[in-house]
């Protein structure tokens, strides 16, 4: 089997030692090449050329950002004139290495990069490709969501801080996002949210759309803004009309609580659409699988069933 390893030496919990140990791993069963990401996009140009080659798999180790840029190279742009059938393309695995790794998560891989190592070993040698559906916006592929308003504006505050050298841990994420909320100096944007068969939802504040659950982690507790959206169906939509305080302490404590339905009278939810525009009449931040993408005034969002194959198991 021929494997291309692609590592981020600069994704949080990643050492030299344990890139140099999954790579030997590797080796033993497998033809491996191993490349190391040094720019951003780097990922993305490496998906393309395992997809071109011909290789049987790609194994990421890194953060959902590097995931994301490999899984849109393997595949190419949404409106590429010619998708080419996933069977024919290599299967993804993945070896957390992130702060989040919330793709991986979902997938029921395990966070220690070891015991994920040794599951990947047994999915690659029975041959395992399980099909999952992506979503897609802006003519990229996401792989469990993205968000306009709060999200994105936490998002973007996040990345300004690791640039400052500040390591992007769950407790830091926690409170940017309580910070961003109280701080005066947050201009949440005013949009439209639109869903197929119902009246737009004016004056949202905040919009996630979320291609599989959990929508994130917080530390090992899993935050499910769509608890019934998964791989296999449509795109789950959240949307709130407010930022208020108090409004959304409750409506968070029982996404910390793990409630399998999340509720306010200031959101709108629906677990499985088939698309989602947002519109507004001025540039709101955007975010896609933890990475920020700037400012937009309009989104429309897609699905795409059972376009890429992993190495992971089927669910139960």
């Amino acid at each position: 089997m021929r494997v291309m390893l692609v590592t981020n030496p600069f994704a949080t919990f990643t050492t030299a030692a344990g890139r140099d140990t999954l790579a030997n791993t590797l080796s033993a069963r497998y033809d491996v090449d191993v490349e190391h990401t040094t720019h951003r996009g780097h990922a993305g140009e490496l998906g393309a050329r395992a997809a071109a080659d011909g290789y049987d798999a790609v194994v990421v180790h890194g953060g959902d950002g590097t995931v994301n840029e490999v899984v849109n190279g393997i595949l190419g742009a949404p409106d590429r004139p010619s998708p080419v059938d996933p069977a024919d393309l290599p299967a993804l695995g993945v070896i957390p290495g992130g702060s989040a790794n919330v793709f991986a998560r979902a997938l029921g891989i395990d966070r220690d990069p070891i015991v994920a190592t040794a599951q990947l070993i047994l999915l690659l040698d029975s041959g395992s490709r399980r099909p999952i559906s992506l979503g897609h916006t802006l003519n990229r592929w996401f792989l469990f969501n993205a968000g306009m308003g709060m999200d994105a504006i936490v998002v973007r505050r996040m990345e300004d801080k690791r640039r400052k050298g500040k390591k992007a841990t769950a407790q830091r994420y926690f409170a940017t996002t309580v910070s961003s909320f109280f701080s005066s100096s947050v201009t949440p944007p005013v949009f439209t949210v639109t869903v197929p068969d119902r009246e737009p939802i004016e004056g949202v504040r905040f919009g996630f759309v979320s291609n599989t659950g959990p929508w994130t982690y917080f530390g090992t507790r899993p935050i499910a803004t769509n608890p019934h959206t998964d791989f296999d169906h449509g795109l789950g939509v959240f949307a709130a009309t407010s930022v208020g305080i108090l409004r959304n302490i409750a409506l968070g404590s029982q996404l910390l609580r793990g409630s399998d339905n999340p509720h306010a009278r200031h959101l709108f939810r629906d677990d499985d659409v088939e698309w989602v525009r947002f519109t507004g009449a001025e540039p709101a931040d955007v975010q896609m699988d933890g990475d920020y993408l700037g400012r937009y005034t309009e989104l429309e969002f897609g699905t795409r069933k059972h376009v890429l194959h992993v190495a992971a198991a089927q669910p139960e």
